[in-house]
């Protein structure tokens, strides 16, 4: 958990904040979303959740649109904007990581990576 708050951290900047960072990497991967989804999908509290689209709003990283079937409801999505600023912030993390990577040995890149194998099965069940 520390090394992917460091990689959030690290990604970011200072356009967006981590927590801004996860909410537009889950908008870019899945679609609009309601607030409650989101929500739900990056286990905070809807205040939370609602003050950090508003500050992505703002900075016009994402907009708000009626839900298609539910008058009650507004949906969240990326914008073109908000597609840029999450490029640039991924290529900062691979970045960083690179650096941080090759000053490992050959012998724990090979670790690492069999490592980065077993950790995406596990998260793949």
């Amino acid at each position: 958990m520390r090394t992917s708050r460091r990689l959030r951290v690290e990604a970011t900047g200072d356009v967006i904040t981590p927590g801004q960072y996860t909410v537009l990497a889950q908008l870019n991967g899945t679609g609009p979303q309601t607030l409650r989804e989101l929500a739900e999908r990056e286990h905070v509290q809807a205040p939370s959740m609602t003050r950090i689209v508003n500050a992505l709003t703002e900075q016009g990283f994402v907009t708000r649109t009626a839900h298609p079937t539910d008058g009650r409801q507004v949906q969240v999505g990326i914008t073109p904007s908000g597609e840029d600023v999450l490029a640039e912030a991924r290529e900062q993390r691979t970045a960083w990581l690179a650096q941080r990577v090759a000053g490992l040995s050959d012998e724990d890149r090979q670790i690492l990576s069999r490592a980065a194998c077993i950790m995406q099965q596990l998260s793949a069940k």
